[in-house]
């Protein structure tokens, strides 16, 4: 068995997915609040029969555990892998780890260096600057401030960036893959960032690894950054850290925000152990980074923002980490930057009476605080700090300390009941672990470049198999399926070498993939239909707190696009299961 896996079957999904939102049990589903978008009445869904899960509601998309956690910690397939794997005690093989090319790394330093500073000289030197320059001075930004963060402007053009460092002997490759251009459909590249306001993002070491940047006027999105490339991961970057560093050993403390304007504003007026998510999302990557500096962080988010998921992230962080988690409460309506601003005073004595994570959720709540916070004190697998929190939830709720006590241990009765029998419902469904039609695809695909050209309608989500759909999705970026493996994590490699040697008929190429594609958006609706009738039974909530969103609109259409398949399918002669 593969690690990939073995993974799956030792992971529960649920458990997984109850880390970021708080999930009832309702026949054979869990439902909840969709963490991925704001919602009332819950729409989101958790099987533990299939290990999936779907949002019916706006997100209206769903996938395995792998895919659950790649959409909310912004992981690629290989960091969802490896931090599955450590909540799974399964050890990741050495050849899965990449290996890094430190020549080619350093030119993509060197050339989000270079426009570092070609977007600070535009700043200061250009007359389009001015404009960039204002809106600095009437959020208060010094120019001593804006040399100390280099921030710059990118102009309102197409190619000034691009051609500026290909005078520099850059390629247009490097600039690619460094994310400071982007490609168009027919192959012609452009600078990514045009008329922002530019914030570099340096790593700990003083190396631009990516730049944010801000609109200057009312347009959407108001911010935008960099992708992934080899030397920016945002998941594991804070902003300012090179110059908040220092400051945290000193004072053994990082204060956590969200946006780069709150961190300009701290340091500016001197609290420069301050430094960013670029985000509302805290990850284990960002934490672990600031554990060897400190193990005090104090997360000071939008009060929207800090909300449920970041209680629920602490004692995480807290449990694997070793760190202690803090929260600011910040005046409701106002930003960290607009509280310095204000008044200073105020800002320090926010910091200073940051409240633990127990405290901080009864004050936001305080009807369900124990139903929230018993779950997360049961995983606790410090002794000392699972009694302390015990203790504090007693004395701030007023119930007994051992009834508290058996009620948490109760929890980890049944999730450990629940997770043998998960496992044991897993390892009787080879189907979760292997998925001949969705491979047999692939292997067309892969073995077969001239059908690159014809993707029959084939859609990434008809891909329920995680790894699948990270192949399908790297094979419609490339030309030529031989430099697919460039583009694809190491822990793909094995999969992509048994698709690519999967022995397969050589006989009606075309015909057979169009009837593969078919087929695979046939499971995929039926599927969908599968799960919101299962759903829809488990529909027991007698308040109806939780619902599905719009059923009716959506199971007609689920339904309409089913009759297109039939259609389809009797058009060219064939029913399911009569060829292969």
């Amino acid at each position: 068995m593969g690690v990939i896996d073995e993974v799956k079957q030792r992971i529960d999904i649920v458990e997984v997915v109850s880390q970021h939102t708080t999930l009832t049990k309702s026949g054979r589903t869990f439902k909840g609040l969709c963490p991925f978008h704001s919602e009332k009445h819950g729409s989101f869904f958790v099987y533990p029969e299939q290990q999936s899960w779907h949002c019916f509601g706006a997100c209206n998309t769903g996938g395995d555990v792998f895919s659950f956690v790649m959409k909310k910690e912004g992981f690629d397939f290989g960091e969802a892998l490896r931090s599955l794997a450590r909540q799974a005690g399964v050890t990741i093989p050495t050849r899965f780890e990449p290996e890094p090319k430190k020549d080619e790394k350093e030119r993509l330093y060197q050339a989000n260096g270079a426009a570092a500073q070609y977007f600070h000289h535009l700043l200061i030197n250009s007359p389009a600057g001015e404009k960039a320059k204002s809106y600095l001075d009437s959020r208060g930004i010094l120019p001593d401030t804006i040399t100390t963060f280099q921030l710059g402007l990118s102009q309102n053009s197409w190619e000034a960036l691009k051609q500026y460092l290909m005078e520099r002997d850059y390629t247009e490759k490097e600039l690619l893959e460094a994310g400071l251009v982007i490609a168009s459909e027919n192959g012609e590249t452009h600078d990514r960032f045009r008329n922002k306001l530019m914030f570099p993002i340096l790593d700990e070491r003083g190396r631009v690894t990516a730049f944010g940047a801000r609109v200057l006027d009312d347009s959407q999105p108001k911010y935008i950054n960099s992708p992934q490339t080899p030397v920016f991961d945002k998941s594991g970057s804070l902003y300012a850290i090179n110059l908040a560093a220092p400051a945290i050993r000193q004072q053994n403390q990082a204060v956590i925000v969200e946006g780069y304007m709150d961190v300009i504003t701290a340091h500016q007026n001197g609290f420069t152990n301050v430094i960013a998510s670029m985000g509302t999302s805290i990850t284990e990557k960002q934490v672990a980074a600031l554990k060897r500096l400190t193990k005090n962080i104090a997360l000071a988010l939008d009060a929207d923002a800090a909300g449920e998921e970041a209680t629920l992230r602490s004692i995480s962080f807290e449990n694997t980490l070793d760190v202690e988690v803090k929260f600011v409460i910040l005046p409701e309506g106002k930003d960290p930057d607009a509280v310095i601003r204000e008044n200073k005073q105020t800002w320090q004595e926010l910091i200073a009476g940051a409240l633990p994570v127990v405290d901080y959720t009864f004050t936001r709540d305080e009807s369900s605080a124990v139903d929230r916070l018993l779950p997360l004190i049961a995983r606790i697998k410090d002794d000392l700090r699972r009694d302390r929190y015990l203790t504090k939830l007693a004395k701030l709720t007023g119930i007994d300390y051992k009834k508290l006590e058996a009620a948490s241990q109760g929890y980890l009765v049944r999730q450990d009941t629940r997770r043998t029998k998960t496992a044991t419902a897993v390892r009787a469904m080879p189907p979760l672990l292997s998925r001949p039609l969705e491979e047999e695809c692939l292997a067309l695909l892969l073995q077969h470049p001239e059908l690159g050209d014809s993707t029959g309608g084939l859609l990434p989500e008809y891909f329920e198999d995680s790894q699948n759909r990270e192949i399908f999705l790297g094979w419609q970026t490339v030309s030529d399926p031989t430099s697919l493996k460039e583009k694809l994590d190491a822990s793909l490699w094995e999969q992509l070498e048994r698709l690519i040697n999967r022995k397969i008929l050589a006989t009606r190429i075309k015909e057979r993939y169009n009837q593969y594609a078919l087929r695979l958006r046939e499971e995929y609706l039926r599927n969908l239909a599968r799960k919101r009738a299962i759903s829809s039974s488990s529909k027991t909530d007698p308040d109806n707190t939780i619902e599905v969103v719009k059923p009716d609109e959506q199971d007609l259409e689920t339904s309409r696009q089913l009759r297109e398949v039939f259609l389809q399918k009797a058009s060219q002669g064939w029913e399911r299961g009569d060829r292969k």
